[in-house]
């Protein structure tokens, strides 16, 4: 018979006390006291880091960036005063994200729900996870090779420009955005497929038991559940798009301003090239060949603005998913 301090009334040797919330930390062993402190240094150096990049960037940024500067057009020039602004960049920024996730949220989603809700045949589900996992683990410059060996193909030559000569070229919006899409997947897909695997089977089974169809009972009930899922995945996927570089760099070109491939408004700029914020940043940066430090400074506080704002908003989601339960279908804030 055990006391209630954790000895037994034998006389034994009492049980060593736990090392949880209610153990005193001179009680523990030296070695746990190291990795506890080695724990708490780890956590710290990371908020240093962190704290330090975006206190640096918001300095020099702050002290650069000027409101005109984005809605001029960048120039090619020698001096900071005859650059221009990062208006194309921005733009470009923003139809890449655009591209990128019209296609990877359609094709995430549809993917989770046939693997969560269906999985059948097994092995076809599994090759399509382990696909998806070969996908999220591939270097980025890979995929931009590959993107670039694709759109080079000649029956692809109208989605991307093309030289003078007729030869595909293989650059274009489209071919960055298709290729964004992939680095965008991953996310969205692991956020959606959880929050699928997450909502009890008693909503499943409910709405089966008033006559729903499996399609309905995904339309009504499950896809306005996975909603905070969907749009955690989707910002991280967004967060990505922005913050990648080498994509940008071989299948857009080099050059920084938007130019647009052929006489079709709006389709003209989706085959033409253009560059990106993070591109920007790279031409302009002290090591590159813009001469232009003090606006690479000012695009990258821009950027990093935008890559803030993204984690806070997945915060809000995931705290907002926390705190509204399973209860039924929930709404995105």
């Amino acid at each position: 018979m055990a006391s209630v301090f954790g000895a037994k009334v034998g006389g034994s040797t009492p049980r060593r006390p736990a090392r949880g919330r209610g153990s005193s930390l001179r009680e523990w062993r030296w070695r746990d006291r190291i990795v506890l402190l080695a724990a708490w240094a780890a956590g710290l150096m990371l908020c240093v880091v962190a704290g330090a990049i975006v206190l640096y960037m918001a300095v020099r940024g702050i002290e650069y960036l000027r409101p005109k500067l984005l809605i001029e057009r960048p120039q090619v020039s020698l001096t900071q005063n005859g650059s221009g602004g990062f208006l194309d960049p921005l733009l470009g920024t923003l139809l890449l994200t655009a591209i990128g996730m019209a296609i990877a949220t359609p094709l995430a989603v549809c993917t989770a729900l046939w693997i969560v809700e269906y999985g059948r045949p097994t092995a076809l589900a599994r090759l399509v996870e382990s696909s998806v996992e070969v996908v999220a683990g591939t270097p980025d410059i890979v995929i931009a090779i590959f993107g670039l060996a694709v759109f080079e193909l000649g029956f692809l030559g109208p989605l991307s420009s093309s030289a003078p000569n007729g030869l595909v070229v293989g650059r274009s919006f489209i071919a960055a955005g298709a290729m964004m899409s992939l680095i965008a997947l991953p996310p969205l897909f692991v956020a959606t497929r959880d929050g699928l695997q997450a909502v009890p089977q008693h909503m499943r089974e409910a709405a089966f038991s008033l006559g729903k169809t499996r399609i309905a009972t995904i339309r009504r009930v499950l896809l306005p559940s996975v909603r905070p899922n969907i749009a955690t995945g989707a910002t991280l996927g967004i967060s990505r798009i922005i913050g990648d570089t080498a994509i940008v760099v071989l299948l857009l070109g080099n050059t920084l301003r938007l130019e647009g491939q052929g006489q079709v408004p709006g389709w003209s700029i989706l085959r033409g090239t253009g560059s990106s914020l993070t591109s920007y940043v790279f031409y302009n940066s002290p090591a590159g060949e813009g001469r232009a430090p003090q606006k690479a400074y000012a695009a990258a506080f821009l950027l990093l603005a935008f890559v803030v704002a993204l984690n806070w908003l997945v915060g809000r989601i995931g705290g907002s998913r926390a705190s509204g339960g399973m209860s039924g279908p929930m709404l995105a804030p």
